[in-house]
């Protein structure tokens, strides 16, 4: 599969495609579809049809050539991943029966974060390099869409502001920046990207040794309240549990520690590996079997290869479980995901 005029370009496909094993026959669910790619392998590698979701109506649109060439394949529904049993049901049930019941997917695959298309799309607000609207909604319309980046700067209170910079962006200067966002917006409010990554820059001076953007933490701290991109890696990940049958394999791509520590306890925990750092784990523990094994202790992560090829790559890692005979566990299992309220 060439993808050199892919706009997106996926990280770590062929560890996620061995993973995954697509055989002929097989049902797989790409839940994060962006620009299609891990669907194309896994039908050009075998697999009978893909369901695949995407809460970006724009990356649905795109995908219309893709399903026109795997016709009766590869269905792309516009929904987040945190539905996709909800909706993956309803699209195995055949027309006039009861709804399709327990486990039927050989496969889920997750790649998480930005892609590549919404970060160059300055009008969709996600980077602090080029200008664009302050907006970082995954969806800007349709039941899917919620409150964009300005709204939260704008509004919410100075200790809050810095509680998101600290719990989803790791931080440690939140409250200087919070306090910042504050005085500044009570002279005019922020609308724009590079008004806001200017504002942190001067807060925090000059660039670090790593060359990163002053304003780095902060854009995806404030991308993932605005998308509860956390709540969602949650209910997804419990969601791919209730869908795959025994031996069916979960893939999960992350680029930040956040993602990365939730994936890691879940599958820990669902292997009976570690508490979870959950209160309601322990008793749970004591009457689940484990609902997954975990096949790589530690996490895969791109060669030097691919990430001189392909930069988003270098903080990619890929954590694989496979699905074993238990009964899933109890849907009010938590995993006590970092939450700021408000």
């Amino acid at each position: 599969m060439s993808l050199e005029r892919a706009p997106h370009i996926p990280v770590l496909l062929g560890p996620v495609i061995e993973a995954l094993s697509p055989a002929s026959g097989a049902l797989f669910i790409d839940a994060t579809f962006g620009a299609g790619g891990y669907s194309t392998a896994m039908l050009e590698a075998g697999a009978k049809r893909v369901l695949a979701f995407d809460r970006d109506p724009s990356a649905v649109e795109a995908a219309r050539p893709l399903c026109q060439r795997f016709a009766n394949r590869l269905i792309v529904i516009n929904a987040p991943f945190s539905r996709m049993e909800e909706f993956a049901r309803i699209e195995e049930t055949p027309q006039g029966q009861p709804p399709v019941e327990g486990p039927f997917a050989d496969g889920v695959v997750l790649d998480l974060g930005v892609s590549s298309m919404q970060l160059d799309q300055a009008d969709r607000g996600f980077s602090f390099q080029t200008d664009g609207p302050l907006d970082m909604r995954m969806s800007q319309a349709g039941d899917h869409a919620g409150r964009s980046a300005a709204h939260l700067v704008n509004t919410l209170a100075a200790e809050t502001l810095a509680d998101i910079l600290y719990t989803y962006g790791e931080e440690k200067k939140s409250r200087w920046i919070a306090n910042a966002i504050v005085k500044r917006r009570a002279e005019r409010p922020f609308e724009r990207t590079l008004d806001l990554a200017s504002l942190i820059a001067r807060v925090l001076g000059p660039r670090k040794a790593d060359g990163r953007h002053q304003a780095t933490r902060s854009f995806q701290a404030l991308r993932i309240a605005v998308n509860d991109e956390l709540g969602e890696l949650a209910r997804g990940l419990a969601a791919a549990e209730r869908l795959l049958k025994p031996g069916g394999r979960l893939a999960v791509v992350t680029f930040h520690s956040l993602e990365d520590r939730l994936v890691k306890r879940f599958l820990a925990a669902r292997a009976g590996k570690q508490a979870g750092g959950s209160r309601h784990l322990p008793e749970v523990q004591a009457i689940a079997r484990p609902s997954f094994q975990i096949v790589n202790q530690r996490p895969l992560s791109a060669d030097e290869q691919e990430c001189a090829d392909n930069p988003r790559a270098r903080s990619s890692k890929l954590r694989v479980g496979v699905r074993t005979e238990a009964p899933p566990w109890p849907p009010d299992t938590d995993l006590e995901v970092p939450q700021v309220e408000f």
